[in-house]
């Protein structure tokens, strides 16, 4: 049984309004990114080949999650079956995954063209940036495939109610018996190389970006640089913060209440933020109104 949010009976209503909406936002905003991104030549550069790939995701990675919310909460309908259970899981940690590392991915791309502008042509060049899209679907399998075994391997012989919004580590881990010590700590692992390795990589990055960025003469620049860099890194906060909040920490600080709030975040918020954040302060929103013109 997915509770997600049973213990609201008097928000059933404004929540599935709220998520609907919201679900439909990044359905049409990264949508849009995505066809705009294909048709304009004008935008045919690595850095728009990467956001349009990002998109993709982002709309499969609410996908996995958020149809199954508003279900439950139109049909009151929680029970879930095992094996419907553990697929979600590992679609879920696939896209988390993979969102991880491409996020990676473009701050690489926004560094190597800040920081290296005459070499950029040649770094970033569509082999190696099919390449590190690629190579960030490929390298998640391992990892996706190792927690969902860590968790459903486990025997669940106590009770079938799951207080969480979607089938999560953390909740799964309460229903399991016996000793789960070595599974937790396996997942503690994963999670740490999978989530703190890519946040790091990507604070580097925005730390030379930055370093770069003061070095431009003119105020004007100066500014328009920083409006523009300091908003995707907002974005990157955002997800990855509160996803290494959820899962790296420590039981004995853990609540409900609060995982919920913040799976909430970094599966709707940050989602349909991505549109407004990546694309909308950029060029790629008059090739919009030119789209709409044709």
């Amino acid at each position: 049984m997915l509770l997600g949010f049973s213990d609201l009976p008097n928000l059933q209503g404004f929540l599935f309004g709220l998520l609907l909406i919201i679900y439909t936002g990044i359905l049409t905003g990264n949508g849009l990114i995505i066809v705009i991104t294909k048709v304009e030549p004008v935008l045919q550069t690595p850095m728009y080949f990467f956001l349009r790939n990002f998109s993709f995701l982002e709309i499969c990675y609410t996908s996995v999650i958020l149809p199954r919310i508003l279900v439950c909460l139109w049909t009151q309908k929680v029970n879930i079956s095992f094996t419907a259970c553990a697929a979600q899981f590992c679609a879920f940690f696939m896209m988390g995954i993979t969102e991880n590392f491409l996020l990676t991915v473009m701050a690489y791309d926004r560094y190597v063209a800040i920081c290296k502008p005459l070499n950029y042509p040649l770094i970033m060049n569509h082999k190696m940036c099919v390449c590190l899209v690629v190579g960030s679907w490929v390298s998640v399998i391992p990892f996706h495939i190792l927690l969902t075994y860590l968790i459903f391997s486990l025997p669940f012989c106590g009770s079938k109610k799951l207080d969480h919004i979607f089938c999560d580590i953390r909740p799964l881990l309460k229903l399991a018996c016996g000793d789960t010590s070595v599974n937790e700590f396996s997942v503690y692992v994963i999670v740490l190389i999978v989530g703190m390795l890519p946040f790091l990589l990507i604070m580097c990055s925005y730390v030379k970006i930055i370093t770069t960025i003061l070095k431009v003469p003119g105020t004007k620049g100066r500014f328009k640089a920083f409006s523009t860099y300091s908003s995707n890194l907002i974005v990157v906060l955002l997800y990855l913060g509160c996803g290494i909040i959820t899962y790296l920490q420590p039981s004995s600080s853990h609540s409900v209440g609060l995982d919920k709030v913040f799976s909430i975040i970094y599966t709707t918020v940050t989602p349909i933020l991505n549109p407004i954040i990546y694309s909308l302060h950029n060029k790629d929103v008059f090739a919009l109104k030119k789209l709409l013109r044709k």
